[in-house]
C-alpha cells in the first residue's frame, strides 16, 4: 500500500479554512464523493457515522476519519492540512491540522479489512519529521508530493 494508491492531486488540499471538525468533514466529503461518483451525503454519513463510534484523532493534531461504502470498488483517499487546527474531540483534546480522509469498499466477508490501510497511514502520518514537513508545505502539490514520495524514500534509507 502507498498514499499513491489512495490519492490524487485533486484530493490534497492544503491551507483549508474549516470551521470546525463537521466542516472539514464535510469538506473531505465533497474531494471523496466527486473522485468515485458517489452521493456526498453518503460520504458525509459514513464519516459522521465512525465519528460517533469513536474519535479517529491520533497524536500530533492528526485525524484519520474513515468508513465503508458499498458503492466503492477500491479504497480512495482525501488529505487536508487546515489553516487552522479545529477541535476534533480527541481524548486529549489536542487540535487537529492534518487529516487524511479514507473510504474503503464494503467488505463482503471481513468487516475489519479497512484496519490495514488506517495501520499504514497512521504508521506513516505519525513519522513527526513527516508530519512537520507536510506542516511546512506551501501548496497543495507539495503536500501531494510529500504523501506520494513519503513511503518510497522510507524504504529506500531502510
Amino acid at each position: 500500500m502507498t498514499f499513491q494508491s489512495l490519492l490524487q492531486p485533486g484530493r490534497v488540499l492544503g491551507n483549508v479554512e474549516a470551521r470546525s471538525k463537521k466542516h472539514a468533514l464535510d469538506i473531505l466529503s465533497e474531494l471523496l464523493s466527486s473522485a468515485a461518483d458517489i452521493d456526498q451525503g453518503d460520504v458525509f454519513q459514513c464519516l459522521i457515522g465512525r465519528e460517533k463510534l469513536g474519535c479517529t484523532a491520533i497524536e500530533n493534531g492528526i485525524a484519520i476519519p474513515h468508513g465503508r461504502l458499498a458503492a466503492l470498488e477500491r479504497p480512495l483517499g482525501a488529505f487536508l492540512k487546515l489553516s487552522r487546527p479545529v477541535d476534533f474531540d480527541a481524548p486529549e483534546r489536542a487540535p487537529v491540522d492534518l487529516i487524511f480522509g479514507l473510504l474503503v469498499p464494503m467488505p463482503e466477508a471481513d468487516a475489519g479489512c479497512h484496519h490495514e490501510e488506517v495501520s499504514f497511514i497512521a504508521t506513516e502520518l505519525a513519522d513527526r519529521n513527516f508530519a512537520a514537513a507536510l506542516r511546512r508545505a506551501t501548496s497543495s502539490r507539495a503536500l501531494y508530493d510529500l504523501l506520494v514520495n513519503h513511503h518510497a524514500a522510507r524504504a529506500a534509507s531502510a
